[in-house]
């Protein structure tokens, strides 16, 4: 509590001495890296993009630091990316402390897919890795930019076009690596829920309803890795690698390093794709 009166406390003094606005552009606030991506593709020059989760941080569990809740208090806004922990434990919060800044949801109008947290069923929120729903967060994002500085929506407009069309680039080459690809792979967290679902693929996650897995899980897995086949086993840096390797000994698939949390959105969705087709079909 002692905290978070003193984080109060810095907030009404950044507020009486600096205003929302940057020294020279205004500040947009987003939660996550990707998102940052799509935002300053569409911002440009019009905006400065902080991430609240700097890279390599774990967004379901990451608290921000005082200093990073005075500069959200110098923000134009707050871009969500809707359900991720991070948001879910601290929105409310900043919103009764800094009840002025508006705060706008970038997974509007997204199909939402469930997952296990903790034993109980919530939404997934990895929506960003997915194409499909790379062009739904981007038009929301748009309609924030043009709600937000109404005098440059051409301006908006033509950078939208620009990123759809990287986002369709993107779009097709996972298509044309897919053929070569395996249907089935193994992820410790599952971030490739929306990517899985899109392709038709299937995900088996390493992580039992959010917890490490148990003896006898970690056997049902390696199993269920066996009979389908798996040949890839997906690691992310925020997590522990030694239950997946201990399944990739097992079970014979390969460990791969993946970051679904990349600011490089475009570079990792298709490495995420290749590191499929690369070894489909090898011995």
């Amino acid at each position: 509590m002692k905290q978070f009166l003193t984080i109060f406390v810095l907030l009404v003094l950044a507020s009486c001495n600096g205003g929302r606005q940057a020294e020279n552009k205004p500040v947009l606030t987003v939660s996550i890296e990707p998102l940052r991506f799509f935002t300053e593709a569409l911002a440009g020059d019009k905006y400065n993009v902080i991430s609240m989760v700097p890279a390599g941080s774990n967004p379901e569990t990451y608290d921000p630091t005082p200093q990073q809740l005075v500069s959200l208090s110098q923000s134009a806004a707050y871009l969500s990316i809707g359900h991720i922990g991070f948001e879910q434990a601290w929105m409310e919060r900043i919103k009764a402390n800094i009840p002025d800044m508006p705060v706008f949801d970038t997974s509007k109008s997204v199909e939402l897919a469930e997952g296990h947290a903790h034993g109980d069923m919530q939404t997934d929120p990895h929506i960003w890795n997915s194409t499909r729903n790379a062009r739904i967060i981007a038009q929301n994002i748009f309609r924030t930019l043009c709600k937000l500085d109404e005098t440059n929506t051409s301006y908006y407009r033509e950078r939208l076009d620009s990123l759809n069309h990287r986002i369709e680039r993107t779009e097709q080459t996972i298509k044309a690596l897919l053929p070569e690809a395996d249907t089935a792979f193994l992820i410790y967290h599952p971030a490739l829920t929306y990517f899985a679902r899109d392709w038709g693929l299937r995900q088996i996650c390493i992580e039992d309803e959010g917890k490490e897995p148990s003896p006898s899980h970690l056997q049902a897995l390696i199993q269920e890795a066996r009979e389908a086949k798996v040949r890839i086993i997906f690691i992310q840096q925020e997590f522990d690698t030694r239950n997946a390797q201990a399944i990739a000994k097992e079970s014979g698939a390969k460990p791969v390093t993946i970051n679904p949390l990349s600011y490089d959105w475009e570079e990792e969705m298709i490495n995420i794709t290749r590191a499929l087709a690369h070894y489909n079909g090898m011995k």
